[in-house]
């Protein structure tokens, strides 16, 4: 039964597992060379630091994917925008886990006081990405053709949006921490 929390130091092998695979056969994310695991701690605790919500999702004791926000741009205007990470591991593809985290990531942002969150997706062909996005209301905000060259081809870099709590309407409050 697959179950939610919030990643833990504990969770980084995993985490770091699950992240190369992507880097080395995928294209959602544009890195090269898969970072390791200091470097992928360093991430970890740069973005909980900041008081953003990484999760993970788990099955009888096994990681399968992980989903965290960071900030959309650093200028202070963007401070009500944030902008989703979701990677899952090849075996539970497929299954919910997406879809799972990324409605929790949505709520927890919302309980934060973020108003809106932006999807970069690395590649126009990834169709499941844009369908997940799509599917909790996210909608199509623009496509930058050719932008980023990977697995010896250009891809398209795609960007969805879709508002969290009140959105657009009205003046946000201060974040919560």
């Amino acid at each position: 039964m697959l179950s939610l929390r919030p990643a833990r130091p504990g969770d980084i092998a995993a985490i770091t597992a699950i992240y190369a695979d992507e880097v080395r056969h995928r294209t959602a994310s544009w890195e090269l060379e898969a970072p390791d695991a200091a470097e992928m701690t360093r991430r970890f605790e740069t973005i909980t630091s900041g008081g953003y919500p990484y999760i993970v999702a788990e099955d009888d004791g096994v990681l399968m994917g992980y989903a965290y926000a960071s900030a959309y741009r650093p200028r202070k205007a963007y401070r009500f925008t944030v902008e989703n990470s979701i990677y899952v591991a090849p075996a539970a593809q497929g299954r919910g886990v997406g879809r799972a985290l990324l409605r929790a990531l949505m709520d927890a942002c919302a309980a934060r006081g973020y108003r809106q969150m932006v999807a970069v997706i690395g590649d126009s062909a990834n169709a499941a990405s844009r369908g997940l996005h799509a599917a909790l209301g996210f909608t199509l905000i623009g496509v930058a053709p050719a932008l980023g060259y990977k697995n010896g081809r250009w891809l398209d870099q795609v960007l969805m949006q879709a508002p969290l709590g009140a959105g657009a309407t009205g003046a946000p409050d201060e974040l919560k921490g």
